[in-house]
């Protein structure tokens, strides 16, 4: 998908009003969805920064970065991302790539070691970015997924977020509908104003992840571009951050 300019964001925002979709916004009535980025080592091209005050500025309320991958990654830009945004006043998550390849039990703890720190105010659930089989026949990745989520949510004591893209679901997961109560973050570049159909016997959405080429100030580099559904209801109790905006 082209990158998207500033005009779909606003139709993309007009539309889900006109859903009803629930959006918060500290201090002020419900005006336009909630958004936010998705960084890993791809947007520190040459070891460059990430401005995240300029990124708050331009309106993204959260960003998610990635911490993990398999047993042995760590994303070298984690803690930088993670404090950066935390000081710039913005809600963050932490996501881990799977590798189905290797224990789930293992890397959920490895993950949940790495970002033990973002489990308090302003911090949303984790992600397990699942895209890959690893090889897997279905009914194993299913397996391989229960026993990771299980594992991170007696971790972390948070139900996590899983991100994925249809197509994958649909062939690599069977399009099980097992994991339908989990928050759904989908990725779906579909030219369109909304994702769907969803997969796996998801109703709805919590984020949407629109594009991979987007550009916002503060990011020297393509960047993932997420929309917040209000699907697990007000933005700001999702991310911990009652009482920091009187909510």
């Amino acid at each position: 998908m082209a990158w998207v300019s500033q005009v779909r964001v606003r139709r993309i925002a007009a539309v889900l009003l006109a859903c009803g979709v629930a959006v918060a916004t500290p201090g002020l009535a419900q005006a336009e969805p909630v958004r936010g980025p998705d960084v890993a080592s791809w947007q520190h091209p040459g070891g460059a920064p990430i401005d995240w005050f300029a990124v708050r500025s331009s309106g993204h309320e959260f960003g998610m970065v990635k911490a993990t991958e398999s047993l042995n990654y760590i994303n070298p830009y984690f803690i930088e991302d993670s404090l950066a945004m935390r000081v710039a006043g913005m809600a963050r998550s932490a996501y881990h790539y799977a590798d189905p390849t290797q224990s789930p039990e293992a890397q959920a703890a490895f993950f949940s070691t790495v970002v033990l720190g973002l489990n308090g105010p302003s911090d949303l659930p984790p992600v397990l970015d699942l895209e890959h089989s690893g090889g897997l026949a279905p009914a194993q990745l299913i397996d391989w997924t229960h026993r990771y989520l299980n594992t991170v949510r007696a971790l972390t004591g948070r139900q996590p977020i899983i991100y994925t893209y249809p197509n994958f679901w649909r062939t690599a997961m069977a399009n099980t509908h097992e994991f339908s109560h989990y928050p759904l973050w989908i990725a779906d570049y579909n030219g369109r104003n909304a994702p769907g159909p969803l997969p796996g016997g998801w109703t709805h959405w919590t984020f949407w992840q629109y594009t991979s080429t987007g550009r916002i100030p503060g990011v020297n580099a393509p960047i993932d571009l997420n929309v917040y559904s209000g699907a697990q209801g007000d933005f700001n109790r999702y991310a911990n951050r009652i009482g920091m905006f009187g909510s």
